[in-house]
């Protein structure tokens, strides 16, 4: 190689204002970090579809909302085995393009189905967005984290992680205005978010043919009935991934708990306006319209937030803190939000204090979801990966609503006791946080030396 080709570019030197980018990385590194910057985009503005749609289902629609994870897990029990299955049969290079093309088909016929009066749409919509939201960006993970090495990983995810914190930045504010100015109804914004993930799809196609895009090879083979459970198999049998799958149960045990308290919130500021606004034509679409706008702005600002904690600080806190600098804040700043709101604070407080959880769970946290997986072998980070990221995702929101029918229909927790539980479960997830930062650098060690004996080179002190 020579002098001229080892001199970093532009595009290498601009984005070291975020990491540590070297010459010739720069490229690759942007194209996937507006990859998913996409594919976020999509998913928000289908988000902001799939909220009036299921609260407008009748008095239970918070309620359902959470009754529907229960359906999600029993339905990923058949996807993930069927996801396994795929990834040991095709490289990583197709896989990729047939998931992306099975979810457009799903949008398509969901939107044909938004256009007459088919009844409990809007709860088979909710739990496809759950299944959807997974598996997309489980995918997209698995591939950066089989195009990169560890170390590039540690180095230039944080850039990636900007394109994934800004995406719903924009998604949520074009779904605001969309619905505020009337210019596309709500159902119709399906294509407009079929639109992004089909750009989405076609910038995996430029990736996998450039040449600092090394995708690890597919030597597994086995297209077995049994090989399709591979990816619960390899999370049960290996003690570093079960840890992760745990992280991921307790994380999402919280937070949908706590999305459950803010769609309370929401409804009841709702009605609150309703009844401030007098006779209206249609009740239905106005209550509609305005969770759509309350849900539109609240991520609006939760996603600036993590732009901003993404691009000036997740970067600092890898470099010097290692993974404990992406892995700790959230669980910490969520213990104090619900102990806050178990001692009785109002709904101002709580929106501005979810705000901040939320935002360092899509900007920190993800960073650290995407690191724990770069000490891995390829069938780990494409099988076990989905299986946690998926199933086990919605296992703890399972989880929560279980919690939210005892605490609605047996028990009366109202808000207050639902924080209590929070306060709880977020002590436990600590503890298994710490013990994942520690294990990740066991892990990360062992997995030097494979490597090093793969291919002769001495592990570096």
């Amino acid at each position: 190689m020579t002098d001229d080709e080892k001199r970093p570019g532009l595009v290498d030197r601009a984005l070291r204002v975020f990491a540590d980018v070297r010459a010739g990385e720069g490229t690759s590194t942007l194209i996937l970090a507006f990859s998913i910057f996409l594919l976020m985009v999509s998913y928000y503005v289908i988000k902001v579809v799939r909220e009036p749609w299921i609260l407008t289902m009748g008095e239970d629609g918070a309620q359902l909302k959470a009754y529907a994870s229960a359906v999600q897990a029993a339905a990923l029990m058949f996807y993930v085995p069927a996801f396994t299955w795929f990834s040991g049969k095709f490289p990583s290079q197709k896989l990729v393009f047939f998931v992306v093309g099975f979810f457009l088909v799903c949008i398509q016929l969901f939107w044909v189905g938004s256009q007459g009066e088919v009844a409990w749409l809007g709860f088979v919509f909710f739990v496809w967005v759950g299944i959807f939201s997974v598996s997309v960006i489980a995918l997209f993970w698995s591939f950066a984290n089989d195009a990169y090495t560890q170390e590039k990983g540690e180095r230039l995810f944080p850039i990636v992680t900007v394109g994934m914190t800004a995406g719903p930045v924009v998604g949520s504010k074009l779904s605001e205005y969309l619905v505020d100015s009337g210019m596309v109804g709500v159902y119709d914004m399906l294509q407009v978010a079929a639109a992004m993930l089909l750009v989405h799809g076609v910038l995996y196609a430029v990736l996998v043919r450039r040449d600092d895009i090394e995708l690890e090879a597919n030597d597994d083979g086995d297209s077995s009935f049994a090989a399709a459970f591979k990816g619960f198999r390899l999370v049960f049998e290996n003690g570093y991934i079960r840890w992760i799958a745990v992280l991921l149960i307790l994380l999402n045990l919280v937070n949908t708990t706590g999305e459950y308290i803010l769609s309370v919130y929401a409804k009841e500021q709702a009605a609150e306006a309703l009844a401030a606004a007098g006779q209206v034509a249609d009740e239905g679409a106005f209550t509609a319209d305005f969770i759509g706008s309350f849900y539109a702005d609240f991520f609006f600002y939760v996603n600036v937030a993590a732009v901003t904690l993404q691009a000036l600080v997740a970067s600092r806190l890898v470099k010097y803190l290692g993974i404990a600098g992406v892995i700790l804040p959230l669980p910490i700043l969520a213990l104090g939000n619900y102990a806050l709101l178990a001692f009785g604070m109002g709904f101002v407080v709580f929106r501005w204090m979810k705000t901040a959880e939320n935002s360092s769970d899509y900007s920190l946290m993800n960073n650290a979801k995407a690191m724990l997986w770069l000490p891995t072998s390829r069938e780990e980070k494409y099988s076990a990966k989905q299986a946690v990221d998926t199933f086990f995702v919605r296992l703890g929101d399972l989880t929560s609503a279980g919690i939210i029918y005892l605490g609605t229909e047996i028990w009366e927790f109202g808000k207050t006791g639902f924080a209590y539980v929070n306060v709880g479960v977020i002590l436990v997830w600590l503890g298994v946080a710490w013990i994942l930062v520690r294990a990740y650098k066991t892990r990360s060690a062992e997995h030097e030396e494979e490597q090093a004996e793969e291919t002769g080179e001495p592990v570096e002190a």
